[in-house]
């Protein structure tokens, strides 16, 4: 395999652990709610090993793409049976959800529940969402390819300092670096 095919691979791998993620996330949440707490305690300790693992992949990404820039000729990649990986572009970009997600959240007073805060997002990216956002992830048909770059654009916006890392999972809180950040680049 040349560079490119590892690291599609790689990202293929990503993609799918990033799946599984939010599936638990999703049994999480219900076991929380059916007040199984020793069940939604078991996924939360799963989902923390998953992100660790995740990093350790995207660790190991970026060290095989360091090992081998510029050494290896460039190669058309070959088509995977069964599954494509969306080509760069296609999708709307993450960088597009942060505006949307900040507004939605300040609308809702500061802070509210995953679903409700995709919810006012589709609503203000309806008609910038294309058909690749709107396809169903080959890994998981129960969710959209915008829904995961959103989720993933929040997980940023948490690093970033926008979000706040201490609300309660399936939480999603603007911080006051979020609050700045939009009167920022809100006209």
């Amino acid at each position: 395999m040349y560079k490119n095919e590892v690291n599609i691979a790689f990202e293929i791998l990503v993609e799918e652990i990033e799946n599984v993620i939010e599936n638990l996330n999703q049994e999480g949440q219900k076991a929380f709610k059916n007040g199984r707490y020793d069940k939604a305690k078991e996924i939360i300790e799963n989902v923390t090993q998953m992100i660790s693992f995740r990093e350790k992949v995207c660790g190991l990404q970026r060290e095989w793409k360091n090992i081998f820039t510029g050494r290896l000729p460039k190669k058309i990649r070959r088509k995977r049976k069964g599954y494509q990986k969306l080509k760069r572009g296609l999708r709307t970009p993450q960088d597009e959800y942060i505006i949307p997600i900040l507004q939605t959240l300040v609308e809702l007073g500061g802070k509210a529940e995953m679903y409700a805060v995709l919810k006012g997002v589709f609503e203000k990216m309806k008609d910038r969402l294309n058909q690749y956002d709107m396809q169903a992830l080959p890994s998981n048909p129960s969710q959209k390819r915008w829904e995961n770059t959103a989720q993933w654009s929040r997980n940023t916006m948490v690093k970033e300092g926008l979000l706040s890392s201490k609300s309660p999972r399936g939480i999603w809180e603007i911080t006051a670096a979020g609050r700045r950040f939009l009167s920022e680049h809100v006209v």
